[in-house]
């Protein structure tokens, strides 16, 4: 049977290259125009432990990492118990499991009811066989797969030509051998017995990217020069990619002790008139909360980029959530503004990493992006377009405002203006010098404690939200306006949300969903719009405590509207046919 649309998982330990054989397969769709998406999960250990990988191919654009799994590839299955609950299989699913594991068939840890068609291969032997080394049973493995699915068999030979490209000649071949050991084993020993055979027409290349390598991109087309950052799960790819990148366009990175140091090393290269950002997770944004007041107070444009990962405290470093929506709303002492942006995809990543950058530099505010471990460390396909035309063309680069000849003869830094930006000179104007501090001041930024100063200088910091909000509103709907049951969601969520609502759509049911890109100031105008047709509406978020739901609450006018939770755990992402059974429940 011809299957246009694919799940497939590989599970084992982290020795056994799981996560590189997703790479190079979601790669290979990637390289011959097939739309793509890929999540890797591990442990939370330095070294060793478990791993795993889910890989959807599809002739069709993906908003997600799709529902069950179709196929399995498995190594061991002692591994794979850890994410049984992260995992879900259709009814039956296909099996293909490695020989050197002795689990008996009937002893496989699968749901009873789940029927389960079994390959068993010997992997790690042919590996040792005719690669000469167990290292490429991972290239065995998709050898197998590719035979026996048709998945694209010369993308994968590339692919593994392209991964091992800085290796030894004979690395490569060792590899290349490996997936020919298992093509081969497939046409002279496997009777197929299931009826997935993927089929695809081939097409353009599309990009192939993770969520934290396409920000970093953003933000260098931004013009970003200025990178401090520490090591921190799952935000360290975006600290990698500027160690290797900034300094090839005349850019310092600087990998800070600690977070505390980073922001300031951000917030001080802002001070000198550089575009600056640093990026982190939960725990790293605790210690910066102070110096983000900073940056308010002195009204120093700034990058702040939040990988959210399971908490709280060290929580699990290797997974998702969304529980970190209050922190960055409103994680400082004092009435520090701020704005707040959620990237939805892959390529909204790179379109944010311009806009963040576009905010900080013309309102010169704080700006924290709230991306997560399912959006930083997946890896998605999209059109080259995006990338070429700076994020859809919707936000191009800006220069901030610099202060005249003029306005220099007497400069006042922080002169009150109708949108509450004003002249920031740096240091080398001359005439430009000026107090930048945490301390209240008033306009020329000398330090004041008149109760009636703050609260004029409050009321300008905050005007600059007011005009964020003018310019900047941008939502995505989904679904008929005048449907009479919503979903609001925001961040990764996106992906679940779209597909299960046109899903849902295409079957009849009166429902729309919304995702608000910028969450501080919110769009409340457009938001209280989209309310004024639904009798109900779900707030799906991946958090525990319901921050979303609970912001909304005292943002938006729902009326005769009835606003309900959906609000779970984190650890794993949404898939669809959870929003789509949450909302179906609407009907019924």
């Amino acid at each position: 049977m011809e299957h246009k649309d694919v799940v497939i998982a590989m599970a084992g330990s982290g020795g056994d290259g799981v996560v590189s054989a997703g790479e190079i397969l979601v790669g290979a769709g990637a390289s011959e125009g097939i739309h793509g998406f890929m999540l890797k999960s591990f442990g939370p250990q330095i070294r060793g432990g478990e791993s795993s990988c889910r890989v959807r191919l599809s002739e069709q654009q993906v908003y997600s990492h799709g529902d069950r799994i179709q196929i399995f590839g498995v190594f061991s299955w002692d591994d794979y118990r850890q994410f049984r609950g992260e995992m879900e299989f259709t009814d039956p699913v296909v099996i293909v499991m490695d020989t050197a594991d002795k689990t008996n068939e009937d002893e496989i840890p699968l749901d009873s009811d789940v029927e389960r068609i079994v390959y068993s291969v010997p992997i790690t032997d042919l590996a040792k066989e005719e690669a000469g080394t167990t290292q490429a049973k991972n290239m065995v493995m998709l050898g197998v797969l590719s035979e026996l699915f048709g998945l694209p068999g010369e993308g994968i030979r590339q692919g593994i030509r392209k991964k091992f490209r800085k290796k030894k000649q004979e690395v490569i071949e060792s590899n290349i051998a490996g997936f020919e050991a298992g093509v081969n084993y497939v046409r002279t020993e496997v009777k197929k017995v299931d009826d997935i055979q993927f089929t695809f027409t081939e097409a353009e290349p599309k990009v192939l990217m993770e969520g934290n390598e396409a920000f970093a991109y953003g933000a260098l087309y931004a013009g970003c020069r200025f990178f401090a950052g520490y090591p921190i799960t799952p935000a360290s790819e975006i600290l990698e990619w500027m160690s290797r990148e900034l300094p090839r366009y005349e850019g310092t990175m600087i990998q800070a002790e600690d977070e505390l140091a980073a922001i300031g090393m951000a917030i001080g290269a802002s001070f000198a008139g550089e575009k600056a950002m640093t990026a982190t997770s939960g725990p790293g944004i605790s210690l910066m909360s102070e110096q983000l007041g900073l940056a308010s107070m002195a009204e120093l444009p700034v990058v702040i980029v939040n990988v959210q990962r399971t908490g709280p405290s060290t929580g699990i470093p290797t997974k998702t959530e969304q529980a970190d929506l209050m922190q960055a709303l409103y994680g400082t002492h004092g009435d520090a503004n701020r704005v707040v942006i959620a990237p939805a995809d892959v390529e909204d990543c790179f379109g944010v990493g311009v806009q963040a950058f576009y905010i900080a530099e013309k309102y010169q505010v704080p700006v924290i992006v709230l991306s997560d471990q399912y959006l930083g460390q997946r890896k998605e396909t999209f059109d080259q377009s995006a990338l070429l035309n700076g994020g859809n063309g919707a936000i191009k680069q800006v220069e901030r405002l610099t202060p005249s000849g003029e306005e220099l003869e007497d400069y006042t830094r922080f002169r009150i203006t109708d949108n509450g930006v004003s002249p920031m000179s740096f240091p080398g104007i001359k005439d430009g010098m000026y107090q930048a501090a945490g301390i209240e001041h008033g306009e020329k930024g000398l330090p004041t404690s008149d109760k009636n100063v703050h609260e004029k200088m409050t009321a300008k910091r905050f005007q600059k939200n007011k005009a964020v909000a003018e310019e900047l509103n941008f939502i995505r709907f989904y679904g008929p306006e005048d449907a009479e049951v919503g979903v609001l969601g925001w961040g990764s969520s996106k992906g679940a949300i779209k597909e299960a609502v046109l899903r849902l759509n295409e079957e009849g049911y009166s429902v729309k969903a919304a995702v608000p890109q910028i969450l501080m100031p919110l769009p409340t105008k457009q938001l209280n719009q989209y309310v004024e047709s639904l009798h109900s509406l779900i707030v799906a978020e991946i958090s525990y405590s319901g921050q979303f739901y609970r912001y909304l609450k005292g943002e938006l006018q729902f009326g005769d509207c009835e606003i309900k939770q959906y609000a779970r755990v984190g650890g794993a992402a949404f898939n669809v046919e959870e929003i789509y059974n949450v909302v179906e429940q609407e009907f019924k």
